[in-house]
């Protein structure tokens, strides 16, 4: 949101942003929570969950550009092509872990390149994950929460479990925990669903908006811009 009020007080360039997410694309999604009025950044957002066009990525890219001056967009730093790849190539593999390059920079060097349009990355990695100013009401909560059921998982004898935390049907926000197997959680991944991204495969839907808005504990910070409709 930040990011998207600097870019919108001096629309000249264009900002990738990328997000934590190898291989699924929930944190990239939840960067679509910081929209609020008509034109708020992200204006893209790109997740690994859907084949990464390179031409259709530089045609929104101008299109938006040609209309905004400023665009910012957030990909998941897992994007890879129609055949599988990752669309940056590998810098090194130890093990079973291989290292890329930076998706963002890749992404704003193309757009320098062959659209002409200044770009520049943005890569907040660890500085937004363990930034305490960003903290979540609802996930220190809920983290407390689990912590707590784990504890009297632990005491009462059960091993090999970690605790889940599933979210109870209906319109008010609330959960349960439960055990569940750890074979069934390590090396497993949950990706998003097809429902929760739009047919372009250039950003998420209103229902995984609706479904992801309660696990920030409430609106962020409102900025004002004398360019928004009601000061109009």
């Amino acid at each position: 949101k930040e990011i998207g009020a600097d870019v919108k007080s001096l629309p000249i360039h264009v900002s990738v942003i990328e997000a934590m997410g190898r291989n699924a694309g929930w944190i990239t999604a939840a960067s679509a929570l910081a929209r609020k009025n008509k034109n708020d950044a992200p204006h893209l957002i790109y997740l690994p969950e859907r084949p990464f066009d390179e031409d259709e990525f530089l045609e929104d890219v101008k299109e938006l550009y040609d209309e905004l001056g400023g665009v910012v967009v957030v990909v998941s730093e897992g994007l890879k092509n129609k055949d599988g790849e990752s669309i940056v190539p590998p810098i090194f593999k130890t093990g079973r872990a291989t290292y890329y390059g930076d998706v963002s920079a890749h992404l704003s060097s193309l757009i320098i390149k062959k659209l002409g349009i200044k770009a520049r990355s943005e890569k907040p990695g660890l500085c937004g994950r363990t930034s305490i100013e960003l903290l979540s009401k609802v996930d220190q909560e809920e983290a407390i929460l689990a912590g707590r059921e784990a504890v009297k998982a632990a005491v009462s004898g059960h091993t090999g479990v970690m605790v889940g935390i599933s979210r109870v049907p209906g319109k008010e926000y609330k959960i349960e925990t439960s055990l569940i197997p750890i074979k069934e959680v390590m090396m497993h991944e949950r990706v998003m669903p097809e429902e929760y991204i739009n047919e372009r495969g250039n950003n998420v839907t209103s229902e995984f908006v609706d479904w992801c808005r309660p696990l920030i504990g409430g609106e962020l910070p409102e900025f004002i811009n004398f360019r928004n409709e009601f000061f109009k």
